[in-house]
């Protein structure tokens, strides 16, 4: 048996292809990593994005230890919307949390899981762009981690943050996971190109392309600070 390493928890690959006993366990470590993303502000070091987008590669073997369903597009989208209940549920356990103890978290000092410069840059991006802000939040690292706490600690109205958060969950879930499945296969089926031999690459472009918005964002308020 391959000897364990820390960096392995870095790789989406490892969570989806996890087993205990002979038992594939991924799907329910997949939907687990998604909750706990916004649920127990684990984000800023959980493969979110590209966990998805392999989950979409892996449909398969995900959704075959939960239930069998027959039939390619029934299986991936069951999958998306196991994803998206799970984000959903994380959001709104990070909402209960902003409203009832979430100024607690401003005289909070730092540590490994809790960072208060990404809770101070979730709240100017929620006020920025309000409800949309639970949109943008789920698409982009760490901020879908504290922008469903910030709108609880601002008391959003629950009616509007549960709509926000539904669309969100669903858009994210669905976008990626479709986008990986259907990529994977399409590239396979006409190039012959096998995405599974690729991951690491995969997983660079996708943090890069999740985490360059808040990259370019971060130089332009720097570029302004010293302007000013």
């Amino acid at each position: 048996m391959e000897s364990f390493k820390w960096t392995q928890l870095l790789n989406p690959e490892f969570y989806i292809n996890l087993e205990i006993g002979g038992h594939h366990i991924g799907i329910y470590v997949v939907l687990f990593i998604v909750f706990a993303e916004t649920g127990l502000f684990a984000g800023f070091f959980l493969p979110g994005d590209s966990l998805l987008f392999l989950s979409g590669i892996y449909s398969e073997v995900l959704m075959r230890e939960l239930v069998f369903v027959k039939g390619d597009f029934a299986n991936v989208a069951l999958l998306a919307t196991l994803v998206a209940v799970s984000g959903i549920i994380g959001n709104i356990f990070g909402y209960w949390f902003g409203a009832k103890s979430g100024h607690f978290l401003y005289a909070k000092e730092d540590n490994f899981w809790f960072k208060k410069k990404y809770l101070i840059q979730s709240r100017l991006f929620f006020e920025k762009h309000g409800g949309r802000a639970i949109i943008f939040a789920r698409f982009l690292p760490i901020l879908r981690t504290f922008a469903p706490i910030v709108a609880g600690i601002v008391q959003m109205e629950k009616k509007k943050f549960m709509f926000f958060n539904i669309v969100s969950s669903f858009l994210w879930s669905f976008t990626l996971i479709f986008s990986g499945h259907y990529l994977y296969r399409y590239l396979l089926d006409n190039h012959n190109m096998d995405l599974k031999a690729n991951i690491e690459y995969i997983v660079i472009a996708i943090i890069i392309l999740s985490t360059s918005p808040l990259v370019i964002n971060y130089l332009k308020n720097k570029i302004k600070e010293r302007r000013s």
